[in-house]
């Protein structure tokens, strides 16, 4: 404490010190100050004046001062909003666009819009009440937009079931634009020609300049959002599997051709346009939509299709009898399957369908044809052709290839050895292969394939349906024998005018004859075999117009004495043969010759078979006289040549049997004939036993019946004896020769 008073004193003694040394600036400053408090006065009064005037001044700058700050604050806040209003717009422009497109009734558009809505846009401003409400009528929009596009579904699945056929037509239309396109431009620049390619809303395909046109049957806009609508809305499953039902329902009554189809060529155009039509609104769909219909489910619709198409096909065309139909069915077929395989469908069995269509159609024109040949036969004359002049001549000869050296060495008139049928068959056998070129038309067949279908039908029309026809041409009943001769000397000629058929094909398909594998033409054996049809109708008439003569005898069995004439049905039948016979001089010999045989041998045959008549019971001598008469004049004809080539006496060999027969009983020479009976020399050697005994029977009742009182006569009763001893004989030879046979 001493220590510590000690040092304040110290420090007192220095602050005194201080004092003492700064007292005097102190009383200085003072005496300043009380010099200034006047001024200081003075001032205060002024910078109070100041002060006031300042505040005066400052009260309009303070209301500018809180009126900018307000500005400012206001801009903030208008910038703020500006901001939120920037991110709430495009939702509300969105949301806008969306009433407007329910009102356009832009439904899939307005799916769309509702997808940006719910995904984009509402999700940054989905604090805002407004949105929430947005986003709430949306579930409803959706809902609404599904029950329309089921409505617009079964509208659009029934606008396309009615248009189907407008769609195909066009579709059809343009293929075959596209494809007569293709085959001048081939034709002009030898161009290869290329499959067309056919465009549909402007998905596949080059148009002709080359360029993808628009395609007029579906508008690519509408008909995508009305379908792919359907797949965006939601319940895609749903849709998918209700369109795919109705569209099949649609199929089946596409496919199902009308009753009546195979009528008219309208009835089949239908048909087509209708399939082609489907299936171009399926392809459609396939390429413009997500997922309603796929390749998998169009492929399996298609091959469903295409069966049914070719059983209806067949079916209806087994009924046409109409080639010129059938030509255009095939026609309509190549369309069509060019047209769907234009689309990418598979058409193989199509064009093999064509094979049997093209059979069809090779049978309705052999049908047509051979009605055509029925009605030439009907209408000829069977004359040889007059020939007045040489325009006349050359107007034959410009439908028939006929060739006679011998016969331009005659002046005219003259005729011409064929009749008018001949040209006029030949003409429409070249009608035949023209109608039957058109089917190979636009098939893309090479020449060779054309030449050999030309030559098969043309085969098939000489050998079933011309040869037919002849066949029974000759077969009618009014076909005389003058016609049957001309039927010869036709078929002739036409057999002659092969070899020009087969130049003719030559000429269309540019394919020789001696190429491997071509087939020839079968009209050789065609016309042999109606020539050798007609021979023998020739041989059948004549010995049915021999047997209408010999009908007409009337021999008195029991005269006495005879006429000591032949009879008179003999005498017109010889007439008969030897007019007929002048008609054959145009035949070849050989057929005229085996005519007069058999005509011959017929008339032999039926005179012995009158005279072993059954029913014939009795004959006198006198009866065997007047039929020896009647064999004589036979004989003299057969020796008089009537036909030329016979060797000497061969014709009269034909009355050999008859003459040897009769000689027996005209000189009753019964002993050189039992004795010689067998041997290889006999005079008598083509006598039958039982021929003889029949007769001999039959001489013998006779004697019977007109001799009552011979057991009288001497001789007579040697006779009768004669007679019986005979006929005892002949039974044994008639009864050795049973038993060795």
């Amino acid at each position: 404490m001493e220590k510590l008073d000690t040092r304040i004193r110290n420090h007192d003694r220095e602050i005194e010190k201080m004092c003492n040394f700064h007292h005097q600036g102190f009383v200085d400053a003072i005496n300043e100050l009380l010099k200034v408090r006047a001024d200081a006065e003075k001032l205060k009064v002024q910078v109070t004046d100041t002060n006031r005037r300042f505040q005066d001044a400052g009260k309009e700058v303070i209301a500018k001062t809180e009126e900018t700050i307000r500005c400012r604050v206001q801009q903030r806040n208008i910038a703020t909003v500006v901001d939120k209003l920037q991110l709430c717009l495009p939702a509300l422009e969105m949301y806008s666009k969306l009433k407007e497109q329910m009102s356009g009734k832009r439904y899939y558009s307005a799916l769309k819009t509702m997808e940006q809505l719910e995904h984009v846009y509402l999700p940054k401003v989905s604090q805002y009440r407004f949105c929430q409400i947005m986003a709430e009528n949306l579930p409803k929009l959706r809902e609404e937009i599904k029950e329309i596009s089921m409505s617009g579904l079964k509208d659009f699945l029934e606008s396309i079931r009615k248009h189907s056929d407008k769609i195909g037509e066009t579709a059809m239309k343009q293929a075959q634009q596209q494809k007569t396109f293709h085959a001048a431009l081939h034709r002009q620049t030898n161009v290869a020609y290329k499959k067309p390619v056919y465009i549909i809303n402007g998905h596949s395909t080059e148009g002709e300049d080359g360029v993808t046109p628009k395609s007029q049957m579906l508008e690519d806009e509408d008909t995508e959002e009305e379908v792919n609508l359907l797949v965006s809305i939601g319940d895609k499953e749903v849709f998918e599997n209700y369109y795919r039902k109705q569209r099949r329902k649609q199929a089946r009554l596409v496919l199902q051709p009308q009753a009546n189809m195979h009528e008219t060529v309208e009835g089949y155009r239908k048909y087509f346009s209708q399939i082609v039509g489907f299936f171009v609104v399926e392809d459609h769909i396939l390429h413009v939509t997500q997922g309603l219909v796929t390749g998998s489910y169009t492929t399996e619709l298609w091959t469903m299709a295409q069966s049914k198409i070719i059983a209806a096909l067949r079916t209806h065309s087994s009924y046409c009898t109409d080639p010129d139909l059938v030509l255009e069915l095939k026609n309509l077929i190549v369309v069509f399957a060019d047209t769907l395989q234009g689309y990418g469908f598979p058409v193989n069995r199509l064009f093999d369908l064509l094979y049997e269509v093209r059979d069809k159609y090779n049978e309705t024109l052999l049908k047509k044809w051979a009605g055509l040949f029925r009605d030439i036969f009907e209408a000829d004359n069977y004359s040889p052709i007059p020939v007045a002049n040489e325009d006349e001549y050359m107007a034959v000869i410009s439908k028939f290839p006929f060739q006679d050296p011998e016969g331009d060495k005659i002046t005219f008139p003259k005729k011409l050895p064929m009749s008018q049928s001949v040209p006029q068959i030949y003409m429409q056998v070249k009608e035949f292969i023209y109608a039957s070129l058109k089917f190979s038309e636009s098939l893309h067949r090479s020449s060779t394939e054309i030449d050999d279908l030309l030559r098969k039908s043309t085969n098939l029309l000489l050998t079933r349906t011309l040869s037919s026809c002849l066949q029974n041409l000759i077969k009618k009943p009014h076909i005389g024998l003058t016609e049957l001769v001309q039927i010869i000397i036709n078929t002739t000629h036409l057999e002659q005018a092969c070899k020009y058929l087969e130049d003719f094909i030559t000429n269309i398909t540019n394919i020789l004859p001696e190429t491997v594998h071509t087939t020839r033409l079968y009209g050789l054996s065609t016309f042999k075999d109606a020539r050798h049809s007609a021979e023998e109708e020739i041989y059948t008439k004549l010995n049915q117009k021999i047997d209408e003569f010999v009908q007409l005898a009337d021999y008195d069995w029991t005269m006495s004495e005879p006429d000591g004439r032949a009879s008179g049905y003999l005498m017109d039948l010889i007439n008969f043969l030897r007019s007929t016979f002048q008609v054959f001089t145009n035949l070849p010999g050989k057929v005229a010759q085996t005519a007069c045989m058999s005509a011959c041998k017929h008339i032999s045959t039926s005179l012995t078979q009158m005279l072993l008549d059954s029913e014939l019971k009795q004959i006198s001598m006198g009866a065997i006289q007047q039929f020896n008469l009647d064999v004589i004049q036979c004989e003299l004809f057969a020796s008089s040549d009537p036909v030329p080539g016979f060797q000497e006496d061969t014709l009269q060999l034909a009355f050999i049997d008859l003459r040897q027969l009769l000689d027996l009983f005209m000189i009753w020479d019964w002993s050189t004939y039992l004795a010689d009976y067998g041997q290889p020399n006999s005079k008598y050697l083509r006598v039958n036993p039982n021929t003889a005994l029949i007769l001999l029977e039959k001489m013998k009742d006779m004697n019977k019946k007109n001799n009552i009182f011979a057991q009288f006569r001497k001789n007579d009763r040697d006779r009768q004896k004669l007679i019986d001893t005979v006929v005892k004989q002949l039974r044994s030879l008639v009864n050795g020769m049973s038993q060795h046979s």
